[in-house]
């Protein structure tokens, strides 16, 4: 429980269900791999598109590497799908001062992902969309002037 609010606060997220969610989806990950690796060491012949198809959607969002394999799958961790969230992205992009200021600008409609709005925090953000995440045109946050806009200084973790 400790574990998981600690989550809440590092993540900006509003309450536990959001990382349920995460841990779900992650849970589902991990046993469709652990199903695919053993149809391949029975020697199941059609298990291999599937296993290309799961890899490829990981690889996709991000949440793998380039090289990863069934077995990367297995090890990966509730942040690493946290780390993927818009509202994440938003922060560490320096667009928003904090977690919590990025969720507003969010849900407010103030930012867009190449040329859309989205509104949506949770919204995983895919590898090939992460530089194209902006202020939305529409927005009084496009305007350079805007007292709450951030300056953009990309934040790494230290």
């Amino acid at each position: 429980m400790a574990q998981e609010l600690e989550l809440v606060k590092n993540f900006g997220l509003r309450n536990k269900r959001e990382v349920w969610k995460a841990q779900s989806l992650i849970r589902k990950y991990r046993r469709v791999s652990r199903q695919l690796l053993a149809a391949t060491t029975r020697g199941e012949a059609s298990v291999g598109s599937q296993a290309e198809d799961v890899l490829e959607h990981l690889k996709k969002y991000g949440m793998l590497k380039e090289d990863g394999d069934l077995d990367a799958v297995l090890s990966i961790k509730v942040e690493d799908l946290l780390e993927r969230r818009l509202q994440t992205q938003v922060y560490r992009q320096g667009l928003a001062k904090t977690l919590r200021q990025a969720r507003q600008f969010i849900t407010h409609g103030h930012i867009q992902i190449t040329g859309r709005k989205v509104t949506v925090p949770g919204y995983y953000v895919k590898r090939g969309e992460e530089m194209t995440i902006d202020y939305y045109p529409g927005s009084p946050m496009a305007q350079e002037a805007h007292p709450e806009r951030a300056t953009r200084i990309l934040k790494v973790e230290g």
